[in-house]
């Protein structure tokens, strides 16, 4: 039986468990799509388009950004 990978596999015992950063990390993606999202629907009605454009790019720019983020944070792991 190889010792060194069910060592990789234990939780650190010095910091909270691990599945708390992946809490926060789901807020963090909720947060960042939810403030685009609303950012896009309040400049789409501030103007007066009738194709709500400003709210589909602030939805799929945010997506973009939170995914990026999470890709960002899932490569600091390795």
């Amino acid at each position: 039986m190889d010792n060194s990978n069910s060592s990789q596999n234990r939780p650190k015992k010095n910091g909270p468990p691990v599945y708390v950063k992946y809490i926060g990390l789901s807020f963090q993606l909720f947060a960042v799509i939810g403030g685009g999202t609303y950012l896009g629907w309040w400049i789409q009605q501030q103007s007066s388009m009738k194709f709500p454009v400003w709210l589909l790019l602030g939805c799929f720019l945010s997506i973009v950004i939170a995914f990026y983020q999470l890709w960002q944070s899932m490569k600091q792991d390795r």
